[in-house]
């Protein structure tokens, strides 16, 4: 029988690519980014950088014949900063339990055990992280969709850039009495003002009310599902050519009476390279007081958004 550590650390290994897809493949909106190819890793550095092109260049403009053309430095790209958020889940074996299990085939039976409710527990742990404002765990927990687009922009600088200095980066928000006979129209309102050309919002993740209210507005013959999305296993249904998707429900991570309108081209999910639900030191981690080992799970990066100006936050404030 191979040495148990070494059964633990090869089980987990082998899993490690597995664990990152089935924490991506739980939640419809990491789906979607990676789907885009904005499941970008990051290789280093002391903040996670994201790029982001916030002004037109003050050059462009029309000449006739011999008419001198400006050259002038013209400043239009800059980069929103974050900070790295850190995550780990522990696996836990006892010596007894060790012993228990000595055969080779029993041990990895267990460990598959365990590394199974890791699993779900980092699935969760990071689609709450989607929603959240970045406050959670003292300040720890990854920066998703509520401090990306908060209910006034111009509070909290994000990114480290101030919204109540910097027009263009500021989120839509409209908050209202939302009914099923006003839903659709507050949703084209929105729409619209995300529209610029071909790029338009994609993707509209709502909570449970909020999804009620539009499936309530919707006609029999209006309903029209998205293919790709229900295949994947996530309920949805179409607004325009974006996909409404229900993240409510049992365990759902957004608010009842909240939907976030986005598009996800400017949204980027940014784990590090080599931090990406993998085993941190392998065969190195002994309880010095317990017969216990145990083998961690990390993972580390952030949520990073290169124009806040295309998405809206949309809630119904019915009492």
């Amino acid at each position: 029988m191979p040495n148990v550590s070494e059964i633990i650390a090869t089980t987990i290994q082998s899993r490690t690519r597995k664990l990152a897809d089935n924490v991506t493949n739980n939640n419809a909106f990491l789906k979607r980014l990676e789907s885009k190819g904005n499941l970008k890793t990051v290789s280093g550095g002391d903040q996670i950088y994201q790029e982001l092109s916030y002004a037109e260049n003050s050059n462009a403009g029309w000449y006739s014949g011999y008419d001198l053309l400006p050259v002038g430095v013209s400043t239009v790209v800059s980069a929103a900063e974050y900070d790295w958020k850190q995550y780990a889940v522990p696996v836990i074996i006892s010596g007894l339990e060790q012993l228990q299990n000595s055969g080779k085939e029993r041990m990895i039976d267990l460990m598959e055990a365990r590394l199974n409710v890791a699993e779900s527990t980092m699935a969760n742990d990071m689609s709450i992280g989607i929603y959240s404002d970045g406050t959670g765990g003292g300040g720890k927990q990854v920066e998703g969709l509520d401090a990306a687009l908060p209910v006034d922009p111009t509070l909290t600088p994000y990114g480290g850039i101030d919204g109540n200095v910097d027009v263009f980066w500021r989120n839509r928000y409209l908050g209202k009495n939302i009914t099923a006979t006003s839903i659709q129209g507050d949703l084209n309102l929105e729409w619209s003002n995300l529209v610029r050309g071909m790029d338009r919002p994609d993707c509209i993740l709502m909570g449970t009310n909020i999804w009620n209210l539009y499936m309530q507005s919707l006609q029999t013959n209006q309903r029209f599902n998205s293919p790709t999305t229900g295949d994947a296993g996530f309920a949805s249904v179409k607004f325009m050519d974006a996909d409404c998707i229900l993240d409510g429900g049992i365990g759902g991570a957004c608010d009842d009476n909240t939907a976030f309108m986005l598009n996800s081209k400017y949204i980027m999910y940014r784990p590090h390279k080599n931090r990406n639900m993998v085993p941190l030191a392998p065969n190195k981690r002994y309880s010095i007081n317990q017969d216990a080992e145990v083998q961690i799970i990390g993972w580390a990066g952030n949520m990073t958004t290169s124009g806040r100006k295309f998405h809206s936050r949309i809630v119904d404030t019915t009492p």
